[in-house]
């Protein structure tokens, strides 16, 4: 069978070097690259009106000759209006355009064009007009190639890449489908197509992007005709079937040494146990227990909400390792967070016998020697780190367990760079962001989940606030009745990349202003992540002891400060922040046994989107709930905000829309795989399957 589809886009008519390489740049490098490449949208080009039959408010496409076009001033300095007129025969009737002097090099009288637009009456009764119509010229005798994809169906638009506008895009996808044959390669099983109702390949992508005449315009934008729904199993198959294949080879796989737990090492665990488990951390150490006594390594996920208190969990695995003669590494995404960690660790396992030991950049260039001596000698049996870990400097003398704390601000590529450290290790990670279930099912289908959802005894909920700027002064009074009851606080600010600078000058200017003009009688402090390590900690450790009663703070705390006596929460520029982001600041109070508070203090006015997660956040305490919320507020794409973040890269397939055909793929999968399939078609099928979703290891 042909392999049309392979074909490099430099050899597909209408592109060449320059625009191939423009492509290139996009990610599209081959013809197959480009056909899976969903339009943004869908026009109806189909209805073309006579200009004589037009009226007001029609949302229509015009296809004429341009008989006369030029710039005109208006009284707005330096703004000027394009007018074209167009005839067809029937009438004429004026393109206008503001703003966009140079279409009047484009726009060249006595050439056919198509416009597509809103038809309105002009403002000083001239008539009709089409206001910033899109246009495209036609071939001149208007029966060419132009006329047939431009004009006269259902329209495919596409999202520019860089110099290749979205009807060069339509034109070049449209030579790339003419030159396939009438059957391409399927890496479908006939059977499952057959199964699930699937119609082939060729016509799917033929029809994704030129509709067949009378397709549904709303199923088309929904992604719901058969053609979309085709490409979008298939992707969803492959996906899942690469995914099954890789849990079986980690199931396949020995640790060289198997963990024995007995009646000393459940001694020593209680030992170190500052409080009683809940009953999901209790269910949560079982699950995570058993299989690090498995002899195939353990690949868990362990999820639960703000507070849950999943670290006393992972630490008491690590313990076990540890008894076991085995090494163990946490990563953490900061470096306040790995000082936490490591203080904390350090303070429970005292009674224990093992040395922890402390990598970050930061670290001083002889304390970094020293441990990454005892860590290969396997005199220290646990390190704490952050991306420093990874450094090739770095070895262990048998590393044991890799545990991954808030592992969504880790690349997969770094998560597995500390895994290869070790020889088959175990590997949990941990997030206090939980995974809704349709995210569950894809980039975390390969693990195991343990869920805590629980919160420990006598932690109540925090009461949530929205207030306006204008509120400030009665928020302030809140917070100074709280401080006065001898609580703590925080005064949070956003620090975002593209104004980090002005940022960290607005939080330290605030922090001045309140230590100066509104708690002139209290102790106010000020943290942030520019702050060197030693000052930083001076900082930490005098809120933790209670010497300090507000800290002002950028979002350097949102994970890991643990202090039982913060009670209120006052979040500037809270519609700054993501969802995800205001549900973890909000869990660094209410960590004790007094009723704690988090306002969310913002500007007017507010976009949808912002007074959409400020209401979500303020409506529940229920991270798995606010989870779910985000979901559908900012989509898959953005739900963990940062890169690589162990997300499958979908070209046609979207996780929230698709959700239902998710579920039926992963069902076809593993049906198909049970059928024992012959492994030279598994290999086909799953070729390149890490790369082509930007999956690397779980680890």
């Amino acid at each position: 069978m042909s392999d049309e589809l392979q074909t490099p886009l430099q050899y597909v008519k209408g592109v060449g070097p320059r625009r191939a390489a423009d492509l290139a740049n996009a990610g599209f490098h081959v013809l197959e690259d480009l056909l899976l490449r969903l339009p943004l949208r869908y026009e109806d080009r189909d209805r073309v009106q006579p200009i004589a039959q037009l009226g007001a408010g029609d949302l229509t496409a015009v296809v004429g000759e341009i008989l006369a076009c030029g710039v005109r001033p208006t009284r707005r300095r330096g703004f000027r209006v394009l007018e074209a007129v167009i005839a067809d025969g029937s009438g004429r009737i004026r393109a206008v355009y503001f703003n966009q002097p140079f279409l009047a090099d484009v726009l060249a009288p006595g050439s056919r064009v198509a416009l597509f637009g809103k038809v309105e009456r002009g403002r000083l009764g001239g008539g009709l007009q089409l206001t910033n119509p899109d246009y495209e010229l036609l071939a001149a005798d208007g029966d060419g190639d132009d006329a047939r994809i431009h004009t006269g169906r259902i329209v495919p638009v596409y999202e520019k890449a860089g110099g290749v506008t979205s009807k060069t895009m339509r034109r070049i996808v449209h030579a790339g489908l003419e030159r396939l044959p009438p059957a391409v390669a399927d890496p479908l099983p006939p059977a499952v197509c057959r199964e699930h109702g699937l119609i082939d390949r060729r016509t799917a992508l033929a029809q994704t992007h030129f509709p067949a005449p009378g397709t549904s315009l709303k199923d088309l934008e929904r992604c719901r005709t058969p053609a979309q729904r085709r490409l979008i199993f298939e992707e969803f198959f492959l996906f899942q079937l690469g995914l099954a294949l890789r849990r079986h080879a980690t199931a396949a796989a020995r640790k060289p040494r198997t963990i024995r737990v007995d009646e000393r090492i459940r001694r020593a665990a209680l030992d170190v146990l500052p409080f009683r488990l809940t009953g999901d951390q209790r269910q949560a150490l079982r699950e995570i227990v058993a299989d690090l006594t498995c002899e195939r390594p353990m690949n868990r996920l362990l999820q639960g909400d703000v507070g849950s208190g999943k670290t006393i969990v992972a630490l008491l695995a690590a313990l076990v390792a540890m008894e076991n003669g085995l090494q163990v590494a946490v990563m953490s995404p900061t470096e306040l967070l790995a000082e936490q960690h490591h203080l904390n660790i350090a303070r429970i396992l005292g009674p224990a016998r093992f040395d922890v030991v402390l990598l970050t950049g930061a670290l001083a260039a002889r304390a970094r020697r020293e441990a990454w001596e005892h860590l290969a000698a396997g005199r220290a049996q646990l390190a704490v780190g952050t991306h420093a870990l990874m450094q090739d400097a770095v070895r262990f003398r048998e590393l044991g367990l890799v545990i991954i704390d808030e592992q969504h601000r880790f690349g997969v590529i770094q998560r597995a760079a500390l895994r290869r450290k070790g020889v088959q290790p175990d590997v949990l990670v941990m997030t206090a962001t939980p995974i809704p279930r349709t995210l569950a099912l894809t980039a975390y289908g390969d693990l195991d989940v343990s869920v805590i959802r629980e919160l420990p005894p006598g932690r109540q909920p925090v009461a949530t606030r929205v207030a306006p700027e204008g509120r400030r002064r009665e928020v302030y009074e809140f917070v100074r009745r709280q401080l006065h009851q001898g609580r703590q606080g925080y005064v949070v600010y956003p620090l975002v990349e593209e104004s980090e600078k002005i940022d960290l000058k607005a939080a330290t200017e605030m922090a001045r202003h309140l230590t100066a003009d509104v708690f002139p009688d209290f102790r106010v402090g000020l943290v942030h992540g520019r702050m060197k390590p030693d000052e930083r900690d001076a900082i930490m450790t005098a809120f933790g002891a209670g010497e300090t009663d507000l800290l002002v703070a950028t979002t350097v705390i949102e994970v890991g400060i643990d202090v039982a006596n913060a009670t209120v929460m006052v979040v500037e520029h809270a519609e700054r922040f993501g969802l995800a982001q205001l549900h973890q600041l909000r869990g660094r109070v209410g960590r004790g046994p007094h009723r704690a508070y988090c306002i969310l203090l913002h500007q007017r006015p507010l976009s949808d989107a912002a007074e959409a997660r400020l209401a979500a956040v303020a409506a529940t305490t229920d991270g798995f709930e606010i989870a779910e919320r985000d979901l559908e507020i900012r989509g898959p794409g953005d739900f963990f905000g940062t890169r690589q973040s162990g997300m499958p890269t979908l070209r046609v397939g979207d996780l929230l829309r698709d959700h239902a055909t998710m579920d039926e793929a992963r069902r076809a999968a593993h049906a198909w795989l049970a059928l024992d399939p012959p492994q030279p078609a598994l290999d086909a099928m799953v070729a390149g399957w890490a790369e082509r979703f930007g999956l690397v290891g779980v680890g």
